[in-house]
């Protein structure tokens, strides 16, 4: 068997279910392949689309993500897809066709092996037929186990080699999690018992874990308040003692309430500058304990007085057992909880500064947010307008809040929606973006139509980079290079099947409320034509140091 037609069949047996990529001659046997052998194939129109589609998959629906691309152009243009699951840790294979070793003059000749440690991610390289399928199921389990992007390249003289096909592979399985040592469980607990208002803050390690029923237990146990990280959105949705997000989007009484805690318990959170405001939502006098199963994270991004490697659902677990039947109200009161019902953002008043043309983004957010079915996925690309959709709009679960932030990229939103659509077609993904990310997602667009995922796209359009404007303007600068003209982004929609309304206005909203109604056969695009003069809350902070 051909090393090209053993590298699909070998993901199959893995279990690899769905894979994204663009097609060329260099992975055009495998990717075949792997379609014959039961994979369902994702085209995408761009290599980073394609990456961050799987990306995306992965993280919500807990497999591999696997991503195949043509050699030299194919792996430049997957780049910056590449970088952002790199840096979030995602567990993605991307199999990239090489040249072979021979072929240093050739045209799509790249140094493959530098290019993936430019940006963080593991190396390997199929470097004999005989090894192929034993080095393939090897980079996809060191994707899996140590949650990596991992880059495989396949040199198209092993490719063509000849090699016995895989057989008896066992599927891929992510690791049980280690809980904390006795003694760091022992000292946690003596923090908890003596504080009192303490403040449980999980990440993303606590959604991975699948922690929610633990840290509601102990949070019981201790009278603690409960809160997250950006990326773990939605992990306590619908606790009554749930502060939602922490950092920028934090409401405001949710941010005075975690910088009032006295003990904060990190759990799988890396602390970092974003979920910290810089270190503002952390009183000076809080101690602060985190848990997570990198030690390398631990205390990464500020100091912490007690440092617990360790799983955070297995050191929940170990810690409510240790604490026993103690349960105490902590600062749990009825007047907090009175307050949390109503402390919402969509809860708080503004000036509605709409106009005949554009439309609040406030206002607009609280509106859509009326419409949308309880059970959906929120997709949120980078830049000025993404604030709005991530305070206004509710997230169901801790799976159901896509965030390509690590990177801080723009342009990643739509494609992260398709990949998060495709992993969970039983609930409606709703794309968030703003005009600058949308436009270079364009070619996406066509992809989203082409699938008729159920899916509804949010473009905030106030025809600008508005991040920029909004930082720069004050000193006077000139912003012609950061404005352009209005975009018709429903008309792009309609020409390739996604069915689409300009909204200038809440009533505009009207045709979502019926699209949703009426059975969603199609995508839907919003061209929302925003207010250009709203400043988002979070933003001075974002540009603080820059």
């Amino acid at each position: 068997m051909r090393v090209s037609e053993a590298a699909g069949h070998t993901l199959a047996q893995l279990d690899v279910r769905c894979f994204f990529g663009l097609i060329g001659s260099g992975n055009f046997h495998l990717a075949n392949a792997l379609v014959a052998s039961g994979a369902s194939f994702v085209a995408a129109r761009h290599e980073t689309g394609a990456v961050t589609m799987a990306d995306a998959y992965a993280r919500v629906s807990g497999h591999l993500g696997v991503v195949t691309v043509h050699q030299g152009p194919g792996l430049t243009n997957a780049l910056t897809g590449l970088t952002e699951a790199a840096k979030s840790r995602t567990p993605l294979l991307l199999l990239a066709a090489d040249t072979s070793a021979t072929a240093r003059l050739s045209n799509f000749w790249i140094d493959q092996a530098g290019l993936a440690a430019s940006v963080g991610a593991p190396y390997r390289r199929l470097s004999s037929p005989r090894s192929a399928v034993a080095e393939i199921a090897e980079a996809a389990r060191t994707a899996v186990v140590e949650r990596r992007a991992v880059l495989l390249s396949l040199p198209l003289d092993v490719q063509a080699g000849e090699c016995e096909p895989p057989t008896d592979l066992a599927a891929l399985a992510s690791p049980a999690g280690d809980p904390a040592s006795p003694d760091d469980v022992a000292s946690l607990a003596r923090i908890l018992v003596g504080a009192r208002r303490p403040l449980l803050l999980a990440g993303r390690g606590a959604v991975l874990a699948e922690a929610r029923e633990e840290l509601e237990r102990l949070a019981d146990q201790t009278g603690a308040l409960l809160t997250t990280s950006a990326v773990a959105a939605g992990l306590f949705a619908g606790n009554p003692w749930s502060l939602g997000m922490s950092g920028g989007f934090a409401s405001p009484l949710a941010a005075e309430l975690i910088a009032a805690a006295d003990v904060v318990v990190a759990f799988g959170a890396s602390l970092n500058m974003w979920t910290t405001s810089r270190g503002h939502l952390i009183g000076p006098k809080a101690v602060v304990a985190q848990i997570d199963l990198d030690p390398n994270a631990l205390g990464m991004h500020r100091r912490v007085d007690l440092a617990i490697a360790g799983d955070a659902r297995a050191t929940a677990t170990a810690l409510v057992e240790a604490l026993g039947s103690r349960r105490v109200p902590g600062w749990r009161t009825t007047e907090l909880m009175a307050q949390l019902r109503t402390g919402r953002w969509r809860d708080q008043p503004f000036e509605d500064r709409s106009t005949d043309e554009h439309i609040d983004p406030r206002a607009f957010s609280r509106a859509l947010a009326d419409l949308l079915p309880a059970d959906h996925t929120l997709a949120v690309d980078s830049g000025h307008f993404m604030g709005w959709p991530a305070m206004y709009l509710d997230v169901p679960d801790g799976r159901a809040f896509v965030f390509t932030q690590a990177f801080q990229s723009i342009g990643l939103g739509l494609s992260t929606g398709i990949g998060a659509a495709i992993a969970r077609p039983d609930r409606l993904t709703v794309i968030a973006l703003g005009d600058g990310g949308a436009l270079m997602a364009l070619p996406e667009i066509e992809t989203l139509g082409r699938l008729r995922l159920d899916a509804l796209v949010v473009v905030y359009n106030d025809a600008a980079y508005s991040a920029e404007v909004h930082h720069f303007a004050p000193e006077g600068a000139q912003m012609e290079t950061v404005r352009f003209p209005d975009t018709d982004f429903a008309a792009l929609a309609r020409a390739v099947g996604v069915e689409a309304v300009t909204v200038r206005s809440p009533a505009d909203l009207s045709a979502v409320g019926d699209w949703l109604k009426r059975g969603r056969t199609r995508p839907f695009l919003v061209d929302a034509k925003i207010l250009p003069t709203v400043v988002a809350d979070w933003l001075h902070e974002a540009f603080q140091g820059h």
